[in-house]
């Protein structure tokens, strides 16, 4: 006889396999003009988010009530971190400028994993129509969900060892909040945009945006807890452009008017 967990495993891949079918049947991403090719003559935009201030104490995780968990080791809570003066997973994409085009879809995918109990990489971009797959690197089960505004919400199981789950987005939405609905303490966010003009700052606080055709564009860095800032660039013919940001320290705030329940920490 089959075991129940073998049972609820198996289940689990069929409601997968049927929830990736579906995936394919969503909603169309709108076509916004004519299928944009490179001309060759296109420009890049760099920068370095840096940070003010006091950097905030690392906060200790109570994980207790997943001794899986508790077993990988110490976690500390990962929303503000700042290396030698340079803020890491600050969300920076095109918000204004762009020609009216449909952006080709990428066909290689996006990893959003779990590992340690925690969302790696917690801030990521996607484009509409572009698949999302999700991974489980623990030896515990997690419970994936997504929580958007604009695109469909949905909620689903993956056990320890299972495999991939498969999901797209289908519109624009900066940016979705994903929780653990198991463990409280995991969060992520993801930008979803219909271009392929977007970036996450490093752990030296570096970005690039590469390919954009001449012309002036607003840019926008979004930071989790100390918001948004936007600054306007002039893109000229395969040359680079200089976009920096800072964040004060001084003035954080949550941007997302999300609520969800805190993390439990130690000091």
């Amino acid at each position: 006889m089959f075991s129940k967990r073998t049972i609820v495993l198996f289940a689990l891949i069929l409601t997968n396999v049927f929830c990736a079918s579906c995936g394919g049947r969503e909603e169309a991403t709108v076509s916004l003009g004519p299928l944009w090719k490179p001309a060759g003559n296109e420009g890049n935009i760099i920068g370095t988010i840096s940070f003010n201030g006091e950097v905030p104490a690392p906060r200790k995780m109570e994980m207790s009530q997943d001794s899986a968990c508790e077993k990988l080791g110490e976690a500390f809570v990962d929303d503000v971190i700042v290396n030698n003066g340079k803020l890491q997973n600050v969300f920076v994409y095109v918000k204004s400028g762009l020609p009216k085009a449909t952006f080709e879809t990428p066909a290689s995918e996006v990893a959003l994993d779990q590992k340690g109990c925690r969302y790696v990489p917690r801030v990521l971009g996607i484009q509409t129509g572009q698949m999302l797959k999700i991974i489980n690197s623990d030896p515990t089960d997690h419970n994936i969900h997504p929580t958007p505004k604009i695109n469909n919400d949905w909620n689903q199981t993956q056990l320890a060892g299972q495999g991939p789950i498969n999901r797209r987005f289908t519109k624009e939405e900066i940016l979705i909040p994903v929780k653990c609905n198991k463990h409280f303490w995991m969060l992520a966010w993801i930008g979803v945009l219909s271009h392929p003009f977007y970036a996450v700052s490093g752990t030296d606080g570096a970005y690039t945006i590469k390919g954009l055709p001449p012309g002036e564009y607003e840019i926008e860095v979004w930071h989790e807890k100390y918001g948004a800032k936007t600054m306007k660039v002039t893109v000229k013919e395969k040359a680079d452009v200089l976009a920096d940001f800072t964040f004060n320290g001084a003035k954080a705030y949550r941007a997302s008017s999300l609520k969800m329940q805190p993390a439990m920490v130690i000091p």
